[in-house]
Protein backbone atom coordinates (compact mmCIF):
# COMPACT_ATOMS: atom_id res chain seq x y z
CA UNK A 1 0.00 0.00 0.00
CA UNK A 2 2.81 2.34 0.96
CA UNK A 3 4.70 1.53 -2.25
CA UNK A 4 1.60 2.18 -4.39
CA UNK A 5 1.10 5.52 -2.68
CA UNK A 6 4.72 6.47 -3.36
CA UNK A 7 4.31 5.46 -6.99
CA UNK A 8 1.17 7.59 -7.25
CA UNK A 9 2.95 10.63 -5.80
CA UNK A 10 5.89 10.07 -8.13
CA UNK A 11 3.59 10.06 -11.19
CA UNK A 12 1.86 13.24 -9.97
CA UNK A 13 5.17 15.04 -9.43
CA UNK A 14 6.47 13.88 -12.81
CA UNK A 15 3.29 15.06 -14.55
CA UNK A 16 3.43 18.42 -12.79
CA UNK A 17 7.08 18.89 -13.81
CA UNK A 18 6.31 18.11 -17.44
CA UNK A 19 3.41 20.58 -17.34
CA UNK A 20 5.69 23.33 -15.99
CA UNK A 21 8.12 22.70 -18.82
CA UNK A 22 5.44 22.65 -21.49
CA UNK A 23 3.59 25.83 -20.51
CA UNK A 24 6.32 28.34 -21.55
CA UNK A 25 6.96 26.40 -24.75
CA UNK A 26 3.27 26.38 -25.66
CA UNK A 27 2.94 30.10 -24.95
CA UNK A 28 6.01 30.86 -27.02
CA UNK A 29 4.81 28.63 -29.84
CA UNK A 30 1.40 30.26 -29.78
CA UNK A 31 2.81 33.79 -30.00
CA UNK A 32 5.25 32.87 -32.75
CA UNK A 33 2.87 30.79 -34.83
CA UNK A 34 0.30 33.58 -34.73
CA UNK A 35 2.84 35.83 -36.32
CA UNK A 36 2.34 34.46 -39.83
CA UNK A 37 -0.63 33.43 -41.83
CA UNK A 38 -0.34 31.47 -45.06
CA UNK A 39 3.37 32.35 -45.23
CA UNK A 40 2.74 36.09 -45.14
CA UNK A 41 4.18 38.47 -42.60
CA UNK A 42 1.76 39.70 -39.95
CA UNK A 43 2.27 42.57 -37.50
CA UNK A 44 2.75 41.55 -33.88
CA UNK A 45 2.19 43.71 -30.84
CA UNK A 46 5.50 44.28 -29.03
CA UNK A 47 6.12 43.80 -25.34
CA UNK A 48 4.99 47.07 -23.78
CA UNK A 49 7.22 46.43 -20.74
CA UNK A 50 10.32 46.28 -22.92
CA UNK A 51 11.50 49.66 -21.66
CA UNK A 52 11.02 48.70 -17.99
CA UNK A 53 13.28 46.66 -15.78
CA UNK A 54 13.37 45.71 -12.12
CA UNK A 55 13.48 49.29 -10.86
CA UNK A 56 10.70 50.43 -13.25
CA UNK A 57 11.59 52.83 -16.02
CA UNK A 58 9.36 55.58 -14.66
CA UNK A 59 11.74 56.04 -11.73
CA UNK A 60 14.67 56.80 -14.05
CA UNK A 61 12.89 59.00 -16.59
CA UNK A 62 14.15 62.27 -15.13
CA UNK A 63 17.76 61.06 -15.16
CA UNK A 64 17.57 59.87 -18.75
CA UNK A 65 15.79 63.02 -19.94
CA UNK A 66 18.41 65.20 -18.28
CA UNK A 67 21.18 63.23 -20.00
CA UNK A 68 19.46 63.58 -23.37
CA UNK A 69 19.19 67.34 -22.93
CA UNK A 70 22.91 67.58 -22.12
CA UNK A 71 24.06 65.08 -24.78
CA UNK A 72 25.96 67.73 -26.75
CA UNK A 73 28.21 68.25 -23.72
CA UNK A 74 29.10 64.56 -23.26
CA UNK A 75 30.72 61.80 -25.25
CA UNK A 76 28.42 60.37 -27.90
CA UNK A 77 28.21 56.68 -28.76
CA UNK A 78 26.53 55.65 -31.99
CA UNK A 79 25.55 52.17 -33.11
CA UNK A 80 24.85 51.61 -36.81
CA UNK A 81 22.19 48.89 -36.63
CA UNK A 82 21.90 46.93 -39.86
CA UNK A 83 21.83 43.47 -41.35
CA UNK A 84 23.93 41.81 -44.02
CA UNK A 85 23.94 43.30 -47.53
CA UNK A 86 22.01 46.48 -46.78
CA UNK A 87 24.84 48.88 -47.63
CA UNK A 88 26.03 49.13 -44.02
CA UNK A 89 29.73 49.19 -44.97
CA UNK A 90 29.13 52.29 -47.09
CA UNK A 91 27.16 53.90 -44.26
CA UNK A 92 29.96 53.08 -41.84
CA UNK A 93 32.56 54.55 -44.19
CA UNK A 94 30.87 57.95 -43.90
CA UNK A 95 31.79 57.87 -40.20
CA UNK A 96 35.17 56.20 -40.70
CA UNK A 97 36.18 59.19 -42.84
CA UNK A 98 35.14 61.85 -40.33
CA UNK A 99 38.18 63.16 -38.39
CA UNK A 100 36.18 63.45 -35.13
CA UNK A 101 35.02 59.82 -35.11
CA UNK A 102 36.62 56.72 -33.64
CA UNK A 103 35.14 53.99 -35.83
CA UNK A 104 34.86 50.28 -35.04
CA UNK A 105 33.98 47.97 -37.92
CA UNK A 106 32.16 44.72 -37.07
CA UNK A 107 33.82 43.97 -33.71
CA UNK A 108 31.15 41.40 -32.77
CA UNK A 109 32.30 39.22 -35.67
CA UNK A 110 34.84 37.75 -33.26
CA UNK A 111 32.07 36.40 -31.00
CA UNK A 112 30.23 34.68 -33.83
CA UNK A 113 33.45 33.10 -35.08
CA UNK A 114 34.69 31.96 -31.69
CA UNK A 115 31.36 30.45 -30.60
CA UNK A 116 30.34 28.89 -33.91
CA UNK A 117 28.05 26.98 -34.41
CA UNK A 118 26.16 28.66 -31.56
CA UNK A 119 22.78 29.98 -32.64
CA UNK A 120 22.46 33.74 -33.11
CA UNK A 121 19.96 34.25 -30.28
CA UNK A 122 22.22 32.65 -27.67
CA UNK A 123 25.05 35.02 -28.64
CA UNK A 124 23.08 38.24 -28.15
CA UNK A 125 23.97 38.69 -24.49
CA UNK A 126 27.67 38.40 -25.28
CA UNK A 127 27.25 40.81 -28.21
CA UNK A 128 25.61 43.41 -25.94
CA UNK A 129 28.29 43.04 -23.24
CA UNK A 130 31.06 43.45 -25.79
CA UNK A 131 29.41 46.59 -27.17
CA UNK A 132 29.20 48.09 -23.70
CA UNK A 133 32.93 47.58 -23.14
CA UNK A 134 33.99 48.79 -26.58
CA UNK A 135 31.93 51.96 -26.36
CA UNK A 136 33.86 52.78 -23.21
CA UNK A 137 37.16 52.23 -25.04
CA UNK A 138 37.85 49.01 -23.13
CA UNK A 139 39.11 46.57 -25.75
CA UNK A 140 40.30 43.86 -23.33
CA UNK A 141 36.98 42.05 -23.91
CA UNK A 142 38.31 40.97 -27.31
CA UNK A 143 40.78 38.64 -25.58
CA UNK A 144 37.89 36.38 -24.63
CA UNK A 145 37.11 35.60 -28.27
CA UNK A 146 40.34 35.97 -30.25
CA UNK A 147 42.28 33.17 -28.55
CA UNK A 148 45.16 35.51 -27.75
CA UNK A 149 46.17 37.76 -24.90
CA UNK A 150 48.44 39.82 -27.14
CA UNK A 151 46.04 41.60 -29.45
CA UNK A 152 47.41 44.25 -31.77
CA UNK A 153 45.90 46.74 -34.21
CA UNK A 154 46.62 44.37 -37.11
CA UNK A 155 43.69 42.13 -36.27
CA UNK A 156 40.63 44.14 -35.28
CA UNK A 157 38.02 46.66 -36.46
CA UNK A 158 38.64 46.15 -40.19
CA UNK A 159 42.16 47.44 -39.55
CA UNK A 160 43.37 47.54 -43.15
CA UNK A 161 40.72 50.16 -43.93
CA UNK A 162 40.34 51.79 -40.53
CA UNK A 163 41.19 55.48 -40.74
CA UNK A 164 42.26 55.78 -37.08
CA UNK A 165 44.56 52.73 -37.16
CA UNK A 166 46.11 53.75 -40.48
CA UNK A 167 46.59 57.44 -39.63
CA UNK A 168 48.82 59.53 -37.38
CA UNK A 169 49.77 59.10 -34.59
CA UNK A 170 49.39 55.30 -34.83
CA UNK A 171 50.69 55.16 -38.41
CA UNK A 172 52.21 57.69 -40.81
CA UNK A 173 50.43 56.29 -43.90
CA UNK A 174 47.57 58.80 -43.73
CA UNK A 175 46.63 62.06 -42.06
CA UNK A 176 43.44 61.85 -40.00
CA UNK A 177 41.90 65.04 -41.39
CA UNK A 178 42.31 63.99 -45.05
CA UNK A 179 39.27 62.35 -46.67
CA UNK A 180 39.69 59.35 -48.94
CA UNK A 181 39.47 55.56 -48.96
CA UNK A 182 42.27 53.75 -47.18
CA UNK A 183 44.24 51.40 -49.43
CA UNK A 184 44.72 47.97 -47.87
CA UNK A 185 48.24 47.45 -49.21
CA UNK A 186 49.34 50.81 -47.81
CA UNK A 187 47.78 50.30 -44.39
CA UNK A 188 49.13 46.75 -44.30
CA UNK A 189 52.61 48.20 -43.88
CA UNK A 190 51.65 50.11 -40.72
CA UNK A 191 53.45 49.00 -37.53
CA UNK A 192 51.45 46.86 -35.13
CA UNK A 193 50.34 48.62 -31.99
CA UNK A 194 49.15 47.13 -28.71
CA UNK A 195 45.45 47.58 -27.97
CA UNK A 196 46.36 49.72 -24.96
CA UNK A 197 47.64 52.36 -27.37
CA UNK A 198 44.42 52.07 -29.36
CA UNK A 199 42.39 52.48 -26.16
CA UNK A 200 44.25 55.69 -25.33
CA UNK A 201 43.56 56.98 -28.84
CA UNK A 202 39.88 56.04 -28.52
CA UNK A 203 39.51 58.12 -25.37
CA UNK A 204 40.60 61.25 -27.25
CA UNK A 205 37.54 61.15 -29.51
CA UNK A 206 34.21 62.72 -28.64
CA UNK A 207 32.22 60.37 -30.92
CA UNK A 208 32.62 56.58 -30.98
CA UNK A 209 30.77 54.68 -33.71
CA UNK A 210 30.26 50.92 -34.01
CA UNK A 211 28.95 49.36 -37.21
CA UNK A 212 27.48 45.89 -36.85
CA UNK A 213 25.12 43.35 -38.39
CA UNK A 214 25.07 40.85 -35.54
CA UNK A 215 22.47 42.40 -33.23
CA UNK A 216 19.31 40.55 -34.24
CA UNK A 217 16.86 43.17 -33.00
CA UNK A 218 16.76 46.43 -31.07
CA UNK A 219 15.34 44.73 -27.97
CA UNK A 220 18.84 43.40 -27.30
CA UNK A 221 20.13 46.96 -26.92
CA UNK A 222 17.45 48.22 -24.53
CA UNK A 223 19.70 47.90 -21.42
CA UNK A 224 22.37 49.99 -23.15
CA UNK A 225 19.85 52.57 -24.34
CA UNK A 226 18.58 52.93 -20.79
CA UNK A 227 22.08 53.52 -19.42
CA UNK A 228 22.51 57.33 -18.99
CA UNK A 229 26.28 56.93 -18.81
CA UNK A 230 26.49 55.56 -22.36
CA UNK A 231 24.37 58.15 -24.15
CA UNK A 232 23.76 55.64 -26.95
CA UNK A 233 22.39 56.84 -30.28
CA UNK A 234 21.10 54.33 -32.82
CA UNK A 235 20.99 54.74 -36.59
CA UNK A 236 19.10 51.89 -38.23
CA UNK A 237 19.62 51.18 -41.90
CA UNK A 238 16.88 49.61 -44.01
CA UNK A 239 16.87 48.56 -47.64
CA UNK A 240 14.35 47.11 -50.08
CA UNK A 241 14.15 43.41 -49.03
CA UNK A 242 14.27 42.34 -52.67
CA UNK A 243 17.55 44.20 -53.18
CA UNK A 244 18.92 42.70 -49.96
CA UNK A 245 17.90 39.22 -51.11
CA UNK A 246 19.55 39.74 -54.49
CA UNK A 247 22.76 40.91 -52.87
CA UNK A 248 22.73 38.03 -50.38
CA UNK A 249 22.40 35.49 -53.20
CA UNK A 250 25.38 37.09 -54.92
CA UNK A 251 27.43 36.60 -51.74
CA UNK A 252 25.81 33.34 -50.63
CA UNK A 253 29.00 31.34 -50.02
CA UNK A 254 30.30 33.99 -47.64
CA UNK A 255 26.99 34.22 -45.79
CA UNK A 256 25.94 30.58 -45.41
CA UNK A 257 27.51 29.95 -41.98
CA UNK A 258 25.95 33.01 -40.38
CA UNK A 259 22.62 32.32 -42.10
CA UNK A 260 22.56 28.90 -40.43
CA UNK A 261 23.31 30.52 -37.07
CA UNK A 262 20.40 32.90 -37.59
CA UNK A 263 18.07 30.05 -38.55
CA UNK A 264 19.08 27.98 -35.54
CA UNK A 265 17.98 30.77 -33.24
CA UNK A 266 14.38 29.97 -34.20
CA UNK A 267 14.67 26.20 -34.50
CA UNK A 268 12.04 25.50 -31.81
CA UNK A 269 9.16 26.97 -33.80
CA UNK A 270 7.42 25.05 -36.55
CA UNK A 271 7.63 28.01 -38.90
CA UNK A 272 11.42 28.04 -38.91
CA UNK A 273 12.05 24.35 -38.34
CA UNK A 274 11.15 23.74 -41.97
CA UNK A 275 13.70 26.33 -43.08
CA UNK A 276 16.56 24.30 -41.57
CA UNK A 277 15.72 21.38 -43.87
CA UNK A 278 16.07 22.72 -47.42
CA UNK A 279 13.90 21.11 -50.10
CA UNK A 280 16.62 21.47 -52.71
CA UNK A 281 19.64 19.72 -51.25
CA UNK A 282 21.59 20.41 -54.43
CA UNK A 283 22.08 24.05 -53.51
CA UNK A 284 21.99 24.26 -49.73
CA UNK A 285 23.90 27.54 -49.57
CA UNK A 286 21.23 29.33 -51.58
CA UNK A 287 18.44 27.76 -49.52
CA UNK A 288 19.95 28.76 -46.18
CA UNK A 289 20.71 32.31 -47.31
CA UNK A 290 17.20 32.68 -48.76
CA UNK A 291 15.53 31.25 -45.64
CA UNK A 292 17.41 33.61 -43.33
CA UNK A 293 15.92 36.52 -45.26
CA UNK A 294 12.54 35.61 -43.77
CA UNK A 295 13.92 35.99 -40.25
CA UNK A 296 15.58 39.26 -41.17
CA UNK A 297 12.22 40.73 -42.18
CA UNK A 298 10.64 39.42 -38.98
CA UNK A 299 13.34 41.12 -36.92
CA UNK A 300 12.90 44.35 -38.87
CA UNK A 301 9.18 44.31 -38.15
CA UNK A 302 9.86 43.70 -34.45
CA UNK A 303 12.16 46.74 -34.44
CA UNK A 304 9.49 48.90 -36.05
CA UNK A 305 6.84 47.84 -33.56
CA UNK A 306 9.26 48.40 -30.69
CA UNK A 307 10.05 51.94 -31.79
CA UNK A 308 6.39 52.79 -32.34
CA UNK A 309 5.79 52.18 -28.63
CA UNK A 310 9.09 53.56 -27.33
CA UNK A 311 9.25 56.51 -24.90
CA UNK A 312 9.88 59.98 -26.41
CA UNK A 313 13.52 60.12 -25.26
CA UNK A 314 14.24 56.86 -27.09
CA UNK A 315 12.73 58.18 -30.31
CA UNK A 316 14.97 61.24 -30.05
CA UNK A 317 17.99 58.94 -29.80
CA UNK A 318 17.00 56.90 -32.84
CA UNK A 319 16.72 57.57 -36.55
CA UNK A 320 16.08 55.23 -39.44
CA UNK A 321 17.55 55.68 -42.87
CA UNK A 322 16.76 54.00 -46.17
CA UNK A 323 19.65 52.88 -48.33
CA UNK A 324 17.82 54.22 -51.37
CA UNK A 325 17.62 57.71 -49.84
CA UNK A 326 21.27 57.56 -48.83
CA UNK A 327 22.57 56.85 -52.34
CA UNK A 328 20.05 58.96 -54.30
CA UNK A 329 20.25 62.01 -52.03
CA UNK A 330 23.68 61.55 -50.44
CA UNK A 331 24.43 65.12 -49.38
CA UNK A 332 21.05 65.63 -47.71
CA UNK A 333 21.25 62.31 -45.86
CA UNK A 334 24.86 62.90 -44.85
CA UNK A 335 23.86 66.20 -43.29
CA UNK A 336 21.03 64.47 -41.40
CA UNK A 337 23.34 61.71 -40.13
CA UNK A 338 26.00 64.13 -38.96
CA UNK A 339 23.49 66.45 -37.33
CA UNK A 340 22.04 63.54 -35.37
CA UNK A 341 25.53 62.48 -34.26
CA UNK A 342 26.55 66.05 -33.38
CA UNK A 343 29.19 66.08 -36.11
CA UNK A 344 29.95 68.92 -38.48
CA UNK A 345 29.88 68.40 -42.23
CA UNK A 346 32.46 69.91 -44.57
CA UNK A 347 33.06 70.18 -48.35
CA UNK A 348 35.54 67.29 -48.59
CA UNK A 349 32.96 64.87 -47.17
CA UNK A 350 30.27 66.21 -49.51
CA UNK A 351 32.58 65.55 -52.46
CA UNK A 352 33.46 62.09 -51.12
CA UNK A 353 29.85 60.94 -50.73
CA UNK A 354 28.95 62.24 -54.20
CA UNK A 355 31.87 60.41 -55.80
CA UNK A 356 30.99 57.17 -53.99
CA UNK A 357 27.41 57.21 -55.32
CA UNK A 358 28.16 58.29 -58.89
CA UNK A 359 30.54 55.59 -60.02
CA UNK A 360 30.15 52.98 -62.75
CA UNK A 361 28.39 49.63 -62.41
CA UNK A 362 26.47 47.85 -59.69
CA UNK A 363 29.36 46.57 -57.56
CA UNK A 364 32.89 45.31 -57.59
CA UNK A 365 33.83 41.65 -58.06
CA UNK A 366 34.42 41.50 -54.31
CA UNK A 367 31.02 42.16 -52.69
CA UNK A 368 32.41 43.18 -49.29
CA UNK A 369 34.77 45.81 -50.69
CA UNK A 370 33.70 49.47 -50.55
CA UNK A 371 33.93 51.17 -53.93
CA UNK A 372 32.35 53.90 -56.03
CA UNK A 373 29.12 52.64 -57.63
CA UNK A 374 26.18 53.69 -59.75
CA UNK A 375 23.47 54.39 -57.17
CA UNK A 376 20.49 53.78 -59.45
CA UNK A 377 21.85 50.51 -60.76
CA UNK A 378 22.53 49.32 -57.20
CA UNK A 379 18.95 50.10 -56.21
CA UNK A 380 17.15 48.41 -59.10
CA UNK A 381 19.52 45.55 -59.96
CA UNK A 382 17.18 43.04 -58.30
CA UNK A 383 14.59 43.57 -61.05
CA UNK A 384 16.91 42.03 -63.62
CA UNK A 385 18.64 39.44 -61.45
CA UNK A 386 15.73 37.88 -59.51
CA UNK A 387 13.07 35.77 -61.21
CA UNK A 388 9.33 36.24 -60.62
CA UNK A 389 9.18 33.37 -58.13
CA UNK A 390 12.00 34.81 -56.02
CA UNK A 391 10.46 38.27 -56.05
CA UNK A 392 7.03 36.95 -55.04
CA UNK A 393 8.52 34.90 -52.22
CA UNK A 394 10.29 37.90 -50.69
CA UNK A 395 7.22 40.10 -51.12
CA UNK A 396 5.11 37.51 -49.29
CA UNK A 397 7.18 37.07 -46.17
CA UNK A 398 8.34 40.70 -46.06
CA UNK A 399 4.98 42.25 -46.93
CA UNK A 400 4.48 44.16 -43.65
CA UNK A 401 8.02 45.51 -43.65
CA UNK A 402 7.64 46.70 -47.23
CA UNK A 403 4.34 48.38 -46.39
CA UNK A 404 5.81 50.22 -43.39
CA UNK A 405 8.88 51.35 -45.33
CA UNK A 406 6.95 52.38 -48.41
CA UNK A 407 8.31 49.85 -50.92
CA UNK A 408 5.82 49.02 -53.66
CA UNK A 409 5.26 45.44 -54.75
CA UNK A 410 6.43 44.31 -58.15
CA UNK A 411 4.14 45.59 -60.93
CA UNK A 412 3.90 42.07 -62.40
CA UNK A 413 2.23 40.91 -59.19
CA UNK A 414 -0.27 43.76 -59.29
CA UNK A 415 -1.63 43.04 -62.76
Amino acid sequence: MKRRLQKKYFILILGYSVLLLLIPYMLDHRSKSGYTKHGKQQPRCPDLDMWNNGDKFSNTTDTVEETVVNRSQSKIHVYLHATWRTGSSFLGELFNQHPDVFYLYEPMWHIWQALYPGDAASLQGAVRDMMKSLLRCDFSVLKLYTGSQNITTSFIFGWRKNKVICSEPLCEAYKRNEVGLVQEDVCGKCPRKDIKELERECKKYRVVVIKGVRVLDLGVLVPLMRDPALNLQIIQLFRDPRAVHNSRLKSKQALVKESIQVLRSKKHTEKYKRLLVPNNRGNRAENYVSSAMELICDNWLNDMMLMMNAPPWVKRNYIKILYEDLVLHPMEELKRLYSFSKLSSFPAMDKFVLNMTHGHGYSSDKPFVISSRDAKEAIFAWRERLNIEQISQVEDYCSEVMRHLGYQKNSVDQT
